[in-house]
């Protein structure tokens, strides 16, 4: 309570009892500052001070999903890298929006702010590396970065309150994503199962195109077949059925190994190129790099 005794006296008489006086709050305020200030001076060892992410924070990838750069109750400061690349051919340029929160799905969670990386060099899709990099310091300020690192050009954003969020807003958040965990994992789940199986498209018609005089008519047309039964079955809402598709396509293109291997025997090795390009879904994949 204040030492201010006209205070005092209001205070008391409006709740008819007397104010606690146990700490000085000109006080509190002053030895807090020097304590952190000596933290991070590193004048003062022996007490430490720590502060955490109360939420999750990350940008939102391909198919609109949340994916997380630096989780909950992280420890501050603290600063996370990751490569991410881009979802269509020739793309100039990438938007980074910047979200926080912790239900699988971007418009579920809050946007905290956005921006757009550009001049990035025309190039096949996946191959571009965009290293997107969340930096949070001492006092909570988060500068989010995107740098191209072809050319070296770089994008970036400071947030300086963390979505103006109250404790009672960060706990019915937290209990939000709680109730719709399994729901919010099954629609991730849909996805990453449709950017994997449009990933596998992409590969095998590249692949088919690259080899197609080389290979026998009949095989061709079964590839292309696979690849018109796992397109049209990637607009249903059956995970299991578009794996099942997506399997017939991965092992109708390693037809083209075992014929470029002049046999059978190759083909398992041969085919696994274009099967390993589905696994990679851009934007949503990501190589981490370590600070």
């Amino acid at each position: 309570m204040t030492r201010v005794p006209k205070v005092q006296e209001v205070v008391s008489e409006i709740f008819g009892k007397n104010p606690s006086k146990g700490v000085n709050p000109d006080e509190a305020v002053a030895m807090g500052a020097a304590l952190q200030g000596g933290i991070l001076r590193g004048d003062v060892k022996e007490l430490l001070l720590l502060d955490v992410t109360p939420l999750s924070l990350g940008i939102e990838t391909l198919g609109g999903i949340f994916t997380r750069l630096i989780n909950r109750n992280t420890t501050i400061p603290t600063k996370k890298s990751q490569v991410f690349s881009t979802a269509a051919d020739n793309q100039t340029q990438v938007g980074i929006r910047v979200l926080q929160g912790e239900r699988e799905m971007a418009t579920d969670n809050k946007l905290l702010g956005e921006f757009d990386l550009v001049g990035i060099p025309p190039a096949p899709r996946g191959l571009p590396q965009i290293e997107v990099t969340f930096d949070i310091d001492a006092n909570g300020i988060v500068t989010v970065s995107a740098k191209d690192k072809a050319t070296g050009k770089e994008q970036n954003i400071t947030i300086r309150s963390s979505g103006g969020l109250s404790e009672a807003d960060i706990q019915k958040m937290v209990q939000e994503a709680e109730l719709h965990a399994q729901k919010d994992q099954e629609r991730k789940a849909l996805i990453d199962i449709r950017n994997n199986a449009d990933t596998t498209i992409y590969s095998i018609e590249k692949s088919l195109g690259e080899y197609r005089d080389k290979i026998p008519a009949e095989v061709a047309s079964e590839i292309e077949a696979a690849i018109a039964d796992l397109r049209q079955e990637m607009a249903s809402d059956d995970i299991e059925k578009i794996k099942a598709k997506l399997e017939a396509a991965n092992k109708a293109v390693s037809k083209i190994g075992q014929h470029m291997s002049g046999g059978g025997s190759g083909g398992s090795q041969s085919g696994s190129g274009p099967q390993g390009g589905g696994d990679q879904a851009p934007e949503a994949e990501y190589e981490e790099v370590k600070k």
